[in-house]
């Protein structure tokens, strides 16, 4: 897999999370398209996404919840608390760090943050380790 293609705008979901990162996006079968990429065969969960289909959030007119008047709301509160605890990243961070510095400044520091530093392969957000090298994958919530 071309690397620099999971640090690409279309890879950044309304939410926050970097497709690119996202296990579903990097395994070896059965791969998932990305959130914002259309594909008949995406999983139920991506088709039907909450956050992607919000009533606020389309008439926003934006591709990112951080152009809602409501952001962050108690839906993307739950959902970044979970993936602060379980994978230790930040969705609402990651969110206001695009709105503060701009997609290619945030893309240039995603490629940094999600290649690992033995090998040159790609982490996952989902896993504690590279998946090609085992690596244990030390990514900081806060930038």
């Amino acid at each position: 897999m071309n690397t620099l293609s999971a640090f690409d705008k279309t890879r950044i979901a309304p939410c926050g999370i970097n497709c690119g990162t996202c296990w579903a996006y990097l395994r070896p079968r059965n791969k998932c398209a990305g959130c914002l990429v259309p594909a008949p065969d995406k999983p139920k969960t991506r088709l039907l996404c909450r956050i992607k289909f919000c009533e606020k959030h389309n008439r926003a007119n934006s591709n990112y919840c951080f152009d809602c008047d409501t952001f962050p709301c108690k839906r993307m509160r739950h959902i970044d608390q979970r993936y602060r605890i379980r994978f230790k990243t930040s969705l609402i961070q990651n969110l206001e760090t695009i709105r503060d510095v701009g997609m290619t400044k945030y893309l240039e520091d995603e490629i940094t943050r999600w290649t690992c530093p033995d090998c040159g392969s790609l982490l996952s957000v989902h896993l504690p380790k590279c998946p090609n090298c085992g690596l244990d994958r030390k990514v900081e919530i806060l930038r």
